[in-house]
């Protein structure tokens, strides 16, 4: 497969450790185009393989593009406590329609420390009665973390599904102080 996008666009991507362990980090000239959570060698490379079949490119490892050298940057403050929001271009050529809505209206209306149930994000984008279409968008997000879908929960107080796992949702919820630190 090229390593060029029909346009000519090239997708780079680069490993970061966290506290809630290695994330996936994949961008275009667009901007950060995927994040993957647990990014163990298996993960990366069915994530890759993926993005390659998407994007009609062969993803090529590149941690000190600038777009990846500033993500890595800001990831890295987000997890130290330093930084409480993303300021990096996004290509959302991974996802459309109502759950790229969805998705835009969290990231531009829902801030660290704070959460949204759920349906509240469906009426949020004028479908109150979403919610579980809500569930399906935030399941398919292709930028978790720096478009914080960790932060929609149920309307219950229940913390939700999560497509990095309840306790990676319960860890980034208790960094922006949302709950507490779990004791054990």
């Amino acid at each position: 497969m090229n390593s060029e996008r029909q346009d000519g666009q090239r997708v780079v991507w680069t490993v970061v450790g966290t506290a809630i362990g290695p994330l996936l980090l994949a961008a275009t000239s667009e901007g950060l185009v995927n994040v993957v959570f647990h990014a163990t060698d298996e993960v990366r490379d069915r994530a890759l393989g993926r993005l390659a079949s998407r994007l009609g490119t062969e993803p090529v490892e590149r941690p000190g593009s600038p777009l990846l050298t500033e993500a890595i940057r800001q990831v890295e403050a987000y997890f130290a406590g330093a930084r409480r929001d993303f300021d990096l271009p996004l290509d959302w050529s991974l996802i459309s329609g109502f759950p790229r809505e969805v998705l835009r209206a969290l990231a531009a209306g829902v801030p660290y420390g704070t959460v949204v149930g759920y349906g509240d994000l469906a009426g949020r984008v004028g479908q109150p009665g979403a919610a579980q279409a809500v569930g399906m968008a935030m399941g398919a997000n292709p930028l978790p973390v720096v478009v914080p879908c960790h932060r929609v929960v149920e309307s219950g107080g229940g913390l939700g599904g999560f497509g990095g796992g309840v306790e990676t949702k319960r860890k980034l919820l208790a960094l922006e102080g949302v709950l507490p630190e779990p004791l054990f």
